[in-house]
């Protein structure tokens, strides 16, 4: 499945889909940021503790080339229509108002103090966009460095964030599943079974709602906290099923069920 036959299937995320052309334009110019490598000895007391990357005070993390990527998407879309450019106009002109408000403004993504935006939610999703684009060769190697089986949390080792999307993998007796994070977009592995937010592993009160033609995506939920998780069951289209944004009508479908996501979305239903 590649994107194109989604969005023939599902016209209604053509705009969406825009959107996210008009991102990775952007993108494409900062494609070798080249950050340096944390000291994993240093960090590893902090993983085991359950400490995610950014959030870690025994190593540094070079942040200022998301700064300059968060500058340029917020640029470019200051001139789309509607809402979308006004909030981007308001955007840039906060993160310009003093010298440090840039820097000041992506820590504030990591950890929500030190910045205050008339425009949170968009720059939420800028903000992450501009910084998982930097931090990806530092995600690669943290991915590639870290072992799993030591991080069965349901939080993102990288920044902390729930999971928004989860994939199964493997035949039906060796099954694993990866959690997808909302923000950064790392994936790690957890169990099998359990609800994702509250833990919960009684079967009787685990569901599932599955959607005939939706190439294997479907809406996992727990009847004791009403959370779900977007699941796509398969391998190989993980460009198109687990980029979120490509499955938002689950998220509506999954509401209108007075379901709800404890993980950090971008997007408002």
């Amino acid at each position: 499945m590649n994107l194109e036959s989604w969005l023939s299937s599902h016209p209604y995320l053509r705009t969406l889909a825009d959107f996210h052309a008009q991102i990775d334009s952007v993108l494409v110019q900062f494609s070798n940021t080249n950050p340096s490598l944390p000291a994993w000895d240093r960090y590893i007391d902090d993983f085991h503790a359950g400490i995610p990357l950014l959030r870690s005070s025994s190593i540094t993390i070079d942040l200022e080339p998301a700064e300059k990527i968060l500058d340029a998407l917020v640029g470019h879309l200051k001139v789309a229509p509607g809402k979308l450019g006004e909030e981007c106009r308001t955007l840039q002109e906060e993160i310009h108002r003093e010298p440090d408000a840039s820097r000041h403004a992506v820590e504030w993504l990591i950890d929500q103090a030190g910045f205050e935006s008339n425009c949170p939610g968009l720059l939420r999703y800028l903000g992450w966009t501009a910084l998982s684009r930097h931090l990806q060769p530092i995600m690669m190697a943290f991915s590639n460095w870290r072992d799993d089986e030591k991080w069965f949390r349901n939080y993102c080792p990288t920044c902390g964030a729930r999971a928004a999307m989860a994939q199964l993998l493997g035949a039906e007796l060796g099954r694993c599943r990866l959690f997808c994070c909302s923000r950064c977009f790392t994936r790690w592995r957890y169990r099998r079974t359990g609800c994702a937010f509250c833990e919960n592993e009684d079967d009787h009160s685990l569901r599932v709602l599955a959607i005939k033609g939706e190439g294997g995506l479907r809406v996992d939920y727990c009847e004791e906290c009403r959370g779900y998780l977007k699941t796509y069951d398969g391998q190989g289209d993980e460009r198109v099923f687990l980029a979120n944004w490509t499955s938002l009508h689950l998220d509506i479908l999954a509401r209108d069920r007075a379901l709800n996501t404890y993980a950090e979305s971008p997007f408002q239903l």
